[in-house]
């Protein structure tokens, strides 16, 4: 008999529109003789199914289920595949475990965690795992003196949204006359804003996941982009920026990025596909950050590191799905 799978998509971010294409690739993948595969979008406290046959069909939140023509369906297994809140940042998560449904990925405290920029930069620091550059905690409606910080990271420095994807609110300060403007523009995404130092390297990032007593280690990505750095076009756009797998590196490197990749994935306590993103400056692995709910899109990282791997994308999230199903 076919499991009921609920894909998620949305959510209340700037992430939204690559989120529904993420679920739209997720849902198009899975294999349709072992599942029913239900995409629903998820955008504030409106939650309805997005299939054709059953477009618009609103969500029980009581237990998330649906009514058609009568019959109520529940489902076997969530695949959350919102960037940003509500799903990335654990509050999907939480209402899941509260409701006893599985689901794919990580759990609350380490999708809260990782979510959090500054919050994950603290915890990475005190493990002693790996390098990361200096940051400052700028709050909403908190006074900063941009001069003491700009003599602390230096210039240029990075001003990011402390909760948010895809770049959206990422600004490189070369000024310090700019630095105002970054943070406003911050803000826009996110009530804290973090002020972090620049590292100048290449950008190296590595995906990673387990199923039982598995662990599968991807091929890296090296980025180049054409813009200052990896902003939003250059995610989206293929003319702004080179993704280059496997990364033009050592095997020692390689192993050693992906032995960090595996360390952090295990001191946070990750579950299912995770990307880390570091900067390789000389033969020195920096973090940058944790994504436990990376973009999957057809053009997205994680499905080219799988491509590259010889692993099927519907077949990656199946084996997944049938890990906590079965």
């Amino acid at each position: 008999m076919k499991k009921n799978i609920a894909v998620l998509a949305g959510g209340d971010s700037s992430e939204f529109v690559v989120s529904l294409k993420s679920a739209a690739a997720v849902a198009e993948h899975l294999d349709k003789t072992k599942y029913n595969v239900f995409v629903i979008q998820i955008k504030g406290g409106e939650w309805s199914l997005m299939n054709d046959f059953n477009c618009g069909i609103v969500i029980n939140k009581n237990d998330f289920s649906f009514q058609d023509n009568g019959q109520k369906t529940r489902f076997a297994c969530v695949v959350p595949m919102i960037h940003g809140s509500p799903a990335e940042d654990g509050k999907l998560q939480g209402y899941f475990d509260m409701l006893g449904i599985p689901y794919i990925g990580s759990g609350v405290l380490a999708s809260s965690l990782t979510f959090n920029k500054f919050y994950c930069n603290n915890f990475v620091r005190e493990s002693g795992i790996i390098p990361i550059a200096d940051s400052v905690l700028i709050r909403k409606g908190q006074a900063y003196d941009t001069k003491t910080i700009i003599e602390r990271l230096g210039l240029p420095c990075f001003v990011k949204p402390s909760a948010g994807g895809s770049s959206f609110g990422v600004s490189k300060v070369k000024r310090a006359e700019d630095f105002d403007v970054a943070v406003q523009t911050a803000l826009e995404e996110s009530d804290e804003v973090v002020a972090e130092a620049f590292i100048e390297g290449k950008e190296i990032q590595c995906g990673m996941f387990k199923v039982g007593n598995e662990t599968v280690r991807l091929p890296l990505v090296e980025i180049i982009s054409k813009n200052e750095f990896f902003d939003y076009q250059a995610k989206y756009e293929p003319a702004y920026s080179q993704e280059i797998i496997p990364a033009r590196i050592s095997d020692e490197l390689t192993r050693t990025c992906q032995d960090l990749t595996e360390k952090l994935y295990n001191a946070f306590n990750l579950k299912g596909i995770a990307r880390m993103d570091f900067i390789l400056k000389g033969d020195t692995f920096w973090f940058l950050e944790a994504n436990t709910i990376p973009g999957m899109t057809n053009e997205s990282l994680v499905p080219q590191m799988l491509r590259k791997a010889g692993l099927g994308f519907g077949e990656t999230i199946g084996r997944l799905i049938d890990e906590r199903i079965s």
